[in-house]
């Protein structure tokens, strides 16, 4: 298991994240190459199956599978609704959508942590941070441009997809006291499994051919480190702090859009991109000059 120094909390919480933020953009390239051919309840399955067994295996050296047992199935049960919102909206825009304008919408959720925090979690979000998420969200407006015909079904799955990712990220926090790395990770993903067998059928299954199975056990794999990652960072440190390092992200899909499937964002997507990213840094900066303050 990978070991993180804990003599710098704040740091150690970054570098949880990063390690987070890596594994959840290397699943999203491996998804959009699936996508291409497969289905997205296929893809679900598989990809949950295999990050299911690699959660099962490792189980021994993160508590054990006496770590999975809870109090909390209420709240477990919330995670898992918000997870299959967030799984199936962002992959399904991820499948019709170009990658850099998937991942821009979906970083909206970090801003949307910020004013989650301050109503669930009690953190201190002052009116330049309120400004913040406010003018990100017309970022947002000008990517999309209503009035222009740009709002699309698939557009409109990522924006659903980040709010429920950002209340994941809020009830990860609200957990952190009782509930287990292992659980806040295994349920998430045992739902939408359980759900997508239901649904699939055999028309829907295309057995996959060997590329198929590297890019869905690399899905697999990344969906683990993602999720160890993003749990362990959010448990330590507020969203208000770490979810601007997010974005780093966004930088890393735009490069690989255009290396991989020749993308290149047109000038309103870039224009309102950086309005989102320079809220979410603001919103940092504030974050940091009041917990010096104070």
């Amino acid at each position: 298991m990978i070991q993180i120094s804990r003599k710098d909390p704040i740091g150690n919480a970054i570098a949880w994240l990063l390690l987070g933020v890596a594994g959840g953009l290397l699943l999203d390239l491996c998804a959009k190459e699936i996508l291409r051919t497969y289905s997205l309840l296929q893809f679900v399955l598989i990809r949950s199956l295999i990050a299911i067994a690699i959660l099962l295996a490792i189980a021994p050296r993160v508590g054990g599978l006496r770590s999975l047992r809870t109090n909390k199935k209420a709240w477990h049960l919330l995670r898992i609704v918000l997870g299959m919102g967030a799984m199936f909206g962002f992959f399904y825009g991820l499948s019709v959508m170009p990658l850099v304008n998937a991942l821009t919408l979906g970083y909206t959720a970090p801003l949307m942590m910020t004013a989650l925090s301050a109503i669930f979690l009690g953190d201190r979000v002052g009116w330049r941070r309120w400004g913040a998420v406010s003018v990100g969200f017309i970022g947002v407006l000008i990517m999309l441009r209503p009035g222009k015909g740009e709002i699309s079904f698939a557009a409109v799955a990522v924006l659903v997809a980040a709010f429920c990712y950002a209340c994941q990220a809020i009830t990860a926090r609200k957990l952190t006291a009782t509930e287990s790395t292992l659980s806040l990770s295994f349920y998430v993903i045992a739902g939408p499994m359980v759900v997508s067998l239901g649904i699939l059928d055999s028309e829907t299954w295309l057995n996959p051919d060997l590329i198929g199975w590297i890019l869905f056990l690399g899905a697999g794999v990344c969906s683990v480190l993602a999720w160890i990652g993003l749990v362990n960072g959010y448990r330590a440190a507020s969203p208000a702090l770490l979810a601007p390092f997010e974005y780093l992200a966004l930088v890393g899909g735009a490069i690989a859009g255009f290396l991989i499937w020749d993308e290149v964002p047109d000038i309103w997507v870039v224009v309102g991109a950086l309005i989102i990213v320079a809220s979410g840094l603001f919103v940092v900066y504030r974050d940091v000059a009041v917990s010096k303050r104070d």
